[in-house]
This record gives C-alpha cells, sequence and structure tokens, in this order.
C-alpha cells in the first residue's frame, strides 16, 4: 500500500517525488485513459482495455457518460448545495471537467482533494490540476483501503468539521467483497458531518448482464486489482444511513441529465447516485 504524500502547487519549494511506472502490469487509471482516447497509456493497458470493450463495446459510452455525471454532480453539489469542499477519490488522469474546474466555475473558493495512488495519475494531477487563486487543490497519495491516511492528508486542505462533498467514481468496483467496502465508505462517512454528501457511480452486474460479465472476466485476466461489478441493491447499500437525492439510484444518465441532452443509444451499464449525512433534527 502507498505511503501518504501530498503536495500543492502554491509551495513551489515542495519537491514532487520522482515517478516509477511499473509498464508490465496494466492499471486501471491508464484504461480508462485509454478507452477515453488519451495518450497516457501503456501496451498493456490498451491489450487490457481493448479486450474488454471487445466484450461489451458500450464501456466507451459507460466511462464518457462517468465523466458527464461528475460535471452534473458536482455543479449541482457546488450551485444547489452549497457545497465548498470536495474530496475525489480514484481521481484518474485528467480529463475535461475535473472536479475542481467543475466546482470552481461555480465557486471560486472551492477546495478540492485528489486522491490516487498510481504514480502517472498523480505526476498528472500536479502539473495539470492547478486551483484558481480564491480556492485550492491538493494530492494524496494513497489506498482508498486505507481511509485514515486520506483523512489526516485531505484535512491538511480541507475543513473536516464543515460539509464536504465525497466522490467515489467508478472505484468501489475495485475493492472486492472480502477488503468489506461498506466499511470503508462508512469510515470515511464517519468523519465528516452532517449535511456532506457521498456521490457514488459503480459498474453494474444486472445491467446488460452478459456483455458486463464477459467484459469483467476479460479484463480481470490481465491486471492485478479485478473488478468487482454489482447490482443496483448492492450499489445502494452504500448509501444506508443517508438521504438519497432524486432520482435515486439510477443509471448514469437518468441522473439530472441536462436540459435537452438525448439518451445514449446504448444503455451506461453503472449505477450512480448521491446521498447527504442527516442531523439527528432530520431523523
Amino acid at each position: 500500500m502507498a505511503g501518504a504524500d501530498w503536495y500543492q502547487p502554491d509551495h513551489p519549494a515542495d519537491a514532487p517525488p520522482e515517478v516509477q511506472l511499473d509498464t508490465t502490469v496494466p492499471h486501471i487509471a491508464r484504461i480508462y485513459d485509454y478507452w477515453l482516447g488519451g495518450k497516457d497509456n501503456f501496451a498493456v493497458d490498451r491489450e487490457a482495455g481493448q479486450r474488454a470493450m471487445d466484450a461489451n463495446p458500450s464501456l466507451y459510452q459507460g466511462v464518457k457518460g462517468n465523466r458527464a455525471f461528475l460535471a452534473r454532480s458536482v455543479r449541482f453539489l457546488a450551485g444547489e448545495q452549497g457545497i465548498r469542499q470536495f474530496l475525489d477519490i480514484g481521481t484518474g488522469i485528467p480529463t475535461a471537467n475535473n472536479t475542481h474546474e467543475v466546482a470552481q466555475s461555480v465557486a471560486p473558493e472551492s477546495r478540492v482533494v485528489y486522491v490516487d495512488n498510481d504514480p502517472i495519475v498523480l505526476a498528472h494531477a500536479r502539473a495539470l490540476l492547478a486551483s484558481g487563486p480564491n480556492g485550492a487543490t491538493a494530492y494524496v497519495d494513497a489506498d482508498l483501503r486505507d481511509p485514515g491516511t486520506i483523512l489526516a492528508e485531505a484535512g491538511r486542505t480541507l475543513d473536516l468539521t464543515q460539509p464536504v462533498a465525497i466522490m467515489l467514481l467508478l472505484i468501489l468496483h475495485l475493492i472486492p467483497d472480502q477488503n468489506d467496502p461498506y466499511q470503508i465508505v462508512a469510515r470515511l462517512l464517519d468523519r465528516v458531518p452532517t449535511g456532506s454528501y457521498l456521490v457514488i457511480s459503480h459498474p453494474a452486474s444486472d445491467i446488460q448482464a452478459a456483455a458486463s460479465a464477459e467484459a469483467a472476466r476479460r479484463y480481470n485476466q490481465f491486471v492485478s486489482t479485478p473488478q468487482t461489478r454489482r447490482t443496483r441493491t448492492q450499489v445502494s447499500r452504500f448509501f444506508t444511513g443517508l438521504d438519497i437525492l432524486e432520482p435515486g439510484i439510477v443509471q448514469l444518465h437518468h441522473w439530472r441529465p441536462d436540459p435537452g441532452t438525448a439518451a445514449p443509444a446504448d444503455a451506461i451499464s453503472s449505477h450512480g447516485g448521491v446521498g447527504r449525512k442527516p442531523s439527528s433534527a432530520d431523523l
């Protein structure tokens, strides 16, 4: 498990650590980069990604739909719910509509902490994900399975006594059941106050079930971190104790779509939703 390391652009004396890459093993962030048409991937990533896409061609639509869901949910939380702090775990290689860009386009004072444990992601994040002058961004090198480290490091930039939006987009399927992903999410939520939000997108096992299962099987043959797709009911369990916002746990393209947006030709085989941590007065 990677240790914690952080860097903020407004501290130029802090030297980023040397990037060390293992190009012999596929990594999910680089596979997603390949699916999105990026260039920050290697042959092993492209092979794993292509084999999965051959089994389920809608994967491309799914990762594009996930980026759109990220933008809509952040815009909603910053604009309509007044959230000014975001903890984005499983950042991925930067592309369009990154969390801080969307949040700060609505509220320039927004503060965002990005978390990943892939060196190439963190190198790109430090280079490209620079905050506007009124807000802040920071970067934590840590594994989702170590929420204590994540929260300790995030607390150097975020005020954890004030509401935070925890973003877990296409990351929880990389935590197998034996590692108890529900307890990991519960630990994160325990440390943030009422009025905080949880945003999840998660590959589905009950949408396009045969194609999704075959894509997962092919993908898992190549990677050290296999994926576990889950049903809508299983994804809903992550929101236990939260108030789930309308329209509930739905396919990503059905979550508060932008007006005039056409539904994708192929169904996006991921569930998504947003929940709010209630106060005792709300119960």
